[in-house]
């Protein structure tokens, strides 16, 4: 159902905050509140992504594959932008790769496979986004984490427990790690040296002995205040399997000391004197979980005003009658025994609360509790409330005040399935209490699916019926399957991310929430109680109605993207740019030519364009007098800068034992790919390039901190922007390299750049051919501070360029031939990653049934659409695996409608 915009309702209302009315001067309508929000909501709508993945985790080798739902106000399909970005990013906060694709009707479909190459045992990072969605000062990213396991060529499996003996002097970390052979067999009696490392600077170190079962106790200790900690360190060890081979493993070493906070949250805003205050909780780790916990309250007499005890996942709420003058304190004892004291938000001597009742399936109940103070203050004045859900104003109201205590009910059949954003304002227009409200109707589409039988034989045709109803009529939508060999990818149903959790939950609120799929997961009175406890706790993400009503536009960096443009500045070699100047952009692959012409002040740009991420793009300006005397440049495309891991509670430590059943059947399906031990020849080594060919770098270290192969770049058209997050321990801003952890510290001086041992502005980087860099070698730290002395630099990176090999006499026109053209360029730009399609096999004939069969994902099929009838069907053959199948079924109809759906039935 399409929720309308509205003028405005009239409704007895009032406020939470204590204010001062003469500070303002304006009065302003709810009217004009509601108009201006309005516009403001449907001229800058807000994008939001959700992404449906095959399975939760996966093994190398795997090819990971996803549809992207991408929706608009009113969780309307997207018609905003036309290309969507995936990060892949790994658990150092380095980027890995960016899949781009198009949005055709506010879908896109990609995969990529995890190749052995760039992908390795770990936790990574999905984000995924618009350019339209960096406009936002918050943007709403879709964040996933998924982790990856290594069987292939598995040497050694691990499993580490921590254990934390710290002081107030001094870090102290007991890691007790098992070391197992690849069939399972523990390493007895062999040697393990290890070190701790933090920010390229090895801490601590030391040798030990496995016991009989393969076990290893390491102690680690460090001072409270030193320089380097431990607990923002990795442990890596390196166990001898043989007399000749040794095989390393790392852990990160963040979550092994966890601290614990306690956080207060009262309704409407503020802890009001003379009222009832109901007060949520929250405590959480400091691994982003939360933990069991209950306590008292007291006041500054030290009497026991309330007692509370968490509810869900460590949120909980009380009720407490604040006093004028008083102070409270909590005493928390969390579900480990410890014990802590936390202060609560000081008491306002005037104010008044909103309290909110969701428990009905059909109406909000709204209570307003002004305190005697406020209502002296503030009698006979306009107060507002709006409520908006969806980038849609659902509600508006206003009253004079006259009443100390008020009560009304709201309709839900007002507001959209998900969050509404309630508000209420002063007749000034100042926003002075929120409280959110998650809306769930009972008339959702209801999606089924069913098959012929529950129980089917391995290698056997399935087909699966669907069928989308709402309110008894059927619906056709847009919907993603997946199927999955159950007994091989176990996973929780509360933890799952779905399209229910992504765009009616997490994508409306900001940070973390822990097993979001818990809230939906056959919902009832309970779980809505625990749901409304997470809004009181929560940060919901959205606008700032003080901008809105002073005409405060959201600033516009970025414009929905309709296509692939490719854009720069044609100038003549003394730099004045060529007016009207003729260009010519060819795609060879594509067989596609189109010409271009420069603005007055030389800009051009070439829109709409359509290749694939390999294509080979040239523009050229010979096409002008004189052209040999121009040069062509292009404009950067907009990178977001790395984010940490918002969902990095997620991430698994112990990936072997986790993943056992899972990498027990990948070691089976991908035995093919196991690699042979190297063989060592011995021949003439040709040495590479590297900064110790230049005596301008003589003072660096022998070993760079980090190096990166120059493989790693070909294809990149931009070599800049390719740097960015390849670069472990260098951060990107204001067009200079620094040192990351300088940087964060707020020591801003940028790194040196090293082009063939000379020292070159940042913007030479692009001049660089990509096919001939040997290396990039990044030095965070100038031990004898030579370099960075004489070049006033912190850190420096080093681009190495081949050399070139020994060759024969040319003429002067091939010499001319190989020179720069700098009025032309061929590059290689970020295209379209090509969509594949998903591999099923068919066993309709007796041969194809002899070969094996080990696929843990049996199906996956993003483009399912429901017909007229709200009908359809698909078919496909199961694999060699016994036990029980999920079929996982998710999708949106036209009217942004969702609807997911699980099936099992079982094969033997």
């Amino acid at each position: 159902m399409k929720i309308f915009r509205l003028s405005f309702i009239i409704l007895s209302l009032l406020s939470t905050l204590s204010f001062s009315s003469s500070a303002q001067t304006d009065t302003i309508s709810i009217n004009s509140i509601i108009a201006k929000t309005s516009k403001v909501l449907s001229d800058y709508p807000a994008e939001k992504i959700y992404l449906h993945f095959d399975k939760p985790y996966y093994a190398v080798a795997d090819t990971v594959w996803f549809k992207a739902y991408v929706t608009e106000n009113q969780n309307f399909l997207s018609g905003i932008s036309k290309i969507i970005y995936v990060d892949v990013i790994n658990q150092k906060d380095s980027l890995i790769q960016t899949i781009k694709l198009p949005i055709t009707g506010g879908f896109a479909y990609g995969s990529f496979p995890l190749d052995q190459i760039n992908y390795k045992q770990g936790n990574y990072h999905i984000r995924a986004y618009t350019l339209w969605m960096l406009n936002s000062d918050d943007p709403a990213y879709f964040n996933k984490t998924f982790y990856v396991g290594e069987a292939i060529d598995k040497e050694v499996k691990t499993h580490i427990t921590y254990k934390n003996t710290s002081t107030d002097k001094l870090e102290k970390i007991d890691a007790r790690v098992q070391f197992k052979d690849a069939s399972n067999k523990p390493y007895a009696n062999k040697n393990v040296s290890w070190q701790v490392v933090t920010s390229y600077t090895v801490i601590a170190k030391g040798r030990g002995t496995t016991d009989a079962n393969g076990y290893l106790t390491i102690a680690m200790s460090n001072a409270q205040k030193a320089e380097y900690q431990l607990q923002k360190g990795e442990l890596i060890t390196s166990i001898n399997t043989t007399d000749k081979d040794v095989a390393s493993s790392s852990f990160p070493l963040k979550n092994a000391i966890l601290s614990k906070d306690f956080q207060f949250f009262p309704e409407g805003g503020s802890l009001i004197a003379g009222l009832n205050n109901k007060v949520a909780f929250k405590a959480i780790k400091s691994d982003g979980l939360g933990i069991n916990s209950k306590g008292t309250v007291t006041d500054n007499d030290g009497k026991t005003v309330a007692t509370f005890a968490a509810q869900h996942l460590g949120m909980g709420s009380f009720e407490l009658l604040a006093e004028a003058g008083k102070t409270y304190k909590a005493t928390v004892t969390y579900a480990d025994g410890t014990t802590q004291t936390y202060n609560l938000p000081a008491v306002a001597a005037n104010g008044v609360a909103v309290k909110i009742d969701n428990s009905n399936p059909d109406n909000i109940a709204i209570k307003i509790l002004a305190n005697d103070a406020f209502f002296e203050q503030n009698k006979g004045k306009k107060l507002y409330l709006v409520a908006q859900s969806k980038g849609v104003i659902c509600y508006g109201a206003q009253t004079a005040l006259s009443n100390i205590e008020y009560n009304t009910t709201v309709l839900k059949s007002k507001f959209p399935n998900g969050i509404a954003q309630f508000t209420l304002f002063n007749e000034f227009g100042k926003p002075l209490s929120e409280r959110l409200v998650f809306v769930q109707h009972k008339n959702t589409m209801a999606v089924t699916l069913s098959s012929a039988a529950t129980t089917y034989g391995i290698k056997k045709k399935v087909k699966i019926n669907v069928a989308a109803k709402k309110d008894g009529a059927p619906v056709e939508g847009s919907f993603s399957v997946a199927v999955v060999d159950e007994t091989k990818v176990p996973s929780s149903e509360d933890a799952t991310s779905t399209i229910l959790t992504g765009l009616l939950l997490s994508s409306d609120v900001k940070g973390y929430i822990e097993k979001a799929n818990y809230y939906f997961n056959a919902p009832d009175a309970r779980k809505n109680a625990d749901l409304d406890v997470l809004l009181l706790t929560q940060g919901y993400r959205s606008f700032k109605y003080t901008d809105i009503i002073a005409n405060k536009l959201p600033k516009i960096d970025f414009l929905p993207e309709q296509g692939i443009e490719i854009s720069g500045i044609l100038r003549q070699n003394n730099g004045i740019p060529v007016r009207k100047g003729a260009l010519l952009l060819s795609i060879p692959d594509k067989r596609f030519n189109q010409e271009g012409t420069t603005d007055p002040v030389g800009n051009f740009k070439f829109s709409n364009l359509v290749f694939n991420d390999s294509s080979k793009v040239t523009i050229t300006a010979k096409y002008n007098p004189n052209y040999k005397n121009m040069t062509l440049s292009l404009n950067g495309a907009p990178v977001p800068t790395l984010t940490r891991n918002f969902s990095a509670a997620e991430e698994v430590l112990n990936i072997d034992s986790t993943l056992t059943s899972y990498l027990d059947n990948s070691k089976k399906q991908y035995a093919y790919l196991h690699t042979l031990k190297d063989v060592t020849i011995k021949g003439a080594v040709v040495p590479k390039v590297s900064h110790k060919d230049y005596p301008a770098l003589s003072g660096l270290s022998q070993m760079a901190d980090h190096e990166v192969s120059g493989d790693r770049f070909k294809g990149c058209g931009l070599l800049i922007n390719c740097l960015q997050g390849m670069l472990a321990g260098v951060t990107f801003a204001d067009n200079n390299f620094y040192v990351t952890r300088d940087y964060n510290q707020g020591k801003k001086i940028p790194m040196g750049i090293f082009i063939n041992g000379m020292n070159v502005d940042v913007n030479q980087i692009n001049t660089i051919d990509v096919n001939q860099l040997e290396s990039v070698e990044v030095f965070l730290r100038d031990d004898l501070g030579l370099v960075n002395r004489a070049n006033n630099v912190n850190g420096v990176i080093v681009f190495n360029q081949k050399k070139a090999p020994k060759g024969t006499r040319i003429s002067k026109a091939q010499l001319m031939d190989m020179l720069p053209k700098y009025y032309e360029l061929t590059f290689s730009p970020q295209g379209y990653n090509k969509e594949k399609q998903f591999y099923s096999p068919k066993y309709d004939v007796p041969a194809s049934m002899n070969r094996n069969d080990l696929r843990t994902t049996i199906y996956w099929n993003p483009k399912v659409v429901t017909d007229a009838t709200g009908n359809a069907s698909f078919e496909y053959y199961n694999a060699d695996g016994k036990g029980q199948y999920k079929v996982i079924i998710e999708g949106i109809d036209a009217n942004g409608n969702l609807g997911r759906s699980v099936f099992k039935y079982n094969v033997k």
